[in-house]
């Protein structure tokens, strides 16, 4: 069973820049980034995220 979250299930398929492109899309529905940051660290497949990463993802994608 996949662990549930906020957001909805993880899923194991996903691969990390999909993974990255839904979660920026979260923080567009007017999540906070501290919140979206603290979410990320507590139950996703990243270790932690800094505030700087999120901005260098939105960059990115």
């Amino acid at each position: 069973m996949l662990p549930e979250t906020d957001v909805g299930p993880v899923k194991k398929s996903r691969s990390i820049e999909e993974q990255i492109v839904f979660a920026l899309k979260q923080v567009e529905l007017d999540m906070a980034v501290r919140e979206f940051c603290h979410k990320l660290w507590q139950v996703t497949f990243l270790t932690w995220v800094l505030h700087a990463d999120f901005f260098h993802w939105l960059a990115k994608y």
